[in-house]
């Protein structure tokens, strides 16, 4: 099994990278087993600590820093922390939405395929968010998804109008650089 995950992982670098391919088939190899261990732990769920681990070397592979690493296990740990983190997030996310579905009339529901969509486009929102602080989330959300104005927001969120005005710009912002950068990921 070991080999053809790694051939796989390999696809994601090119040829001419022999000295990088042989610093990620070493770190796989001796230390893929680890990792894997370490999630199952604090997962208590085979199939997700092995699809973590494998996003863990998907990453370094993406990173292309497989010969600089020093301390592996602290760094594919470090990695893995980010992505249970995520992995937790999502869950939350999904939770909340089906809990959200749940109390809504059937008649109301949305379709399974808009269900689908509607959930992927509430996963992309919490990541373009994720960051900012609580109040800039919720000034953002509601100016956007609530179509609430500044004034209205700064009356529910015990603020001024200059204070949500200042968050607005901070959430757009940062909006605009997450999405920069998860398109140049």
């Amino acid at each position: 099994m070991r080999v053809i995950i790694t051939r796989e992982l390999f696809h994601l670098m090119s040829a001419n990278d022999l000295s990088l391919r042989s610093a990620v088939n070493d770190l796989y190899c001796e230390h893929h087993g680890w990792l894997n261990g370490w999630l199952r732990q604090r997962l208590g769920n085979a199939f997700d600590a092995a699809d973590l681990a494998q996003d863990t070397f998907v990453r370094v592979i993406k990173a292309r820093n497989a010969l600089e690493i020093r301390e592996p296990r602290p760094y594919l740990s470090m990695i893995a922390k980010g992505l249970l983190i995520d992995l937790f997030r999502r869950r939350s996310l999904e939770q909340s939405y089906l809990e959200a579905l749940a109390a809504m009339p059937e008649w109301q529901q949305p379709s399974l395929e808009e269900q689908a969509i509607l959930l992927q486009a509430l996963v992309e929102i919490d990541r373009l968010l994720q960051g900012l602080g609580t109040k800039v989330k919720q000034a953002f959300i509601l100016s956007q998804f609530d179509g609430l104005t500044y004034p209205q927001i700064a009356e529910r969120l015990n603020i001024s109008t200059r204070t949500v005005n200042n968050y607005m710009a901070k959430a757009m912002e940062h909006c605009c650089l997450m999405q920069i950068q998860l398109q140049l990921a």
